[in-house]
């Protein structure tokens, strides 16, 4: 399957990897090529200027050298994990060089109120926090390409606000409780990668006609029932995966998907006729049950 998958590596390249790995590629890509990692708080800021990139991961933070972080204007990379800080560093907005910004495992319990003022945003991820809601002042970022949201304590509300970034492209949200309807993340004209993990998803939108650059779309583990009719119009669509949900019957239309290289339908409950007629709909696609229907 893998050599099936390699000429659509940039597609599939968030299901091949294991969801740390994927974010170190991430981190990697983004800064100065050659720039210098800085893992010392305390050192980069004696350094101040030429500072590109920081990972403080598992990094006891001086609340009084935290909050100088702002002072480091030419940071364009930031990663923070397991440093038990409540907030971001004051004056966190006047990071306006700054592209790519994750936090693992910090209890953050909202985003920091000059959140606007990150202009040059391309990468926002937090995983494992307290925040149940991104601002509708989100809208201000009118770089920011990805958002990566997992493992809340909370639910979380997702503002109107984000289809008038025109450059977001990319959307993930994993174990975190939303609206059973997440109609905001189908409003995003730009988007190409939509995954939703356990995120109490029953109903996507009828409105395919909205996601004409839609190239992924990732429903799993949710208990969502059908797909509607129009999805054929996102004729985009390169991958679908519905694994582990209620589906049990795909619209005829979805017969129209002429780029659709891979459906993935494990954990649900087809029959062998479904099963037969989703291959006969979909010939040149690589299509992945739990179990093959018997030969007779």
């Amino acid at each position: 399957m893998l050599n099936y998958l390699k000429a659509r590596l940039k597609y599939l390249l968030p299901l091949l990897l294991t969801g740390t790995l994927f974010a170190q590629k991430e981190f990697e890509k983004y800064g100065p090529m050659g720039s210098r990692v800085y893992v010392d708080l305390k050192e980069a800021l004696s350094v101040n200027t030429g500072v590109y990139k920081m990972d403080l991961s598992y990094k006891k933070l001086d609340p009084k050298e935290y909050n100088k972080i702002s002072k480091l204007k030419d940071l364009q990379v930031l990663k923070l994990s397991g440093n038990e800080v409540k907030e971001f560093p004051k004056n966190f907005g006047d990071l306006f060089n700054l592209l790519y910004i994750a936090s693992y495992n910090n209890p953050f319990t909202a985003f920091p109120e000059d959140f606007r003022k990150l202009s040059s945003l391309n990468h926002l991820e937090l995983s494992h926090t307290k925040i149940d809601s991104i601002p509708a002042a989100i809208a201000y970022l009118s770089k920011l390409k990805t958002i990566k949201f997992t493992d809340t304590d909370d639910t979380l509300k997702l503002p109107s606000t984000l289809r008038y970034i025109k450059t977001l492209n990319d959307i993930q949200i994993e174990n975190c409780i939303m609206d059973s309807f997440p109609k905001e993340v189908f409003r995003v004209m730009s988007l190409k990668f939509l995954y939703l993990s356990k995120t109490n998803t029953y109903k996507v939108s009828t409105h395919f006609e909205r996601l004409p650059n839609l190239e992924v779309l990732i429903i799993e583990d949710n208990p969502i029932t059908s797909l509607p009719s129009t999805i054929y119009l996102a004729k985009n669509l390169r991958l679908i995966s519905l694994r582990n949900t209620k589906i049990t019957k795909l619209p005829d239309t979805i017969s129209q998907l002429e780029n659709l290289a891979l459906l993935d339908l494990r954990g649900c409950a087809f029959s062998k006729n479904e099963i037969e007629t989703v291959k006969a709909m979909l010939p040149g696609c690589d299509v992945k049950f739990d179990k093959e229907p018997e030969k007779k």
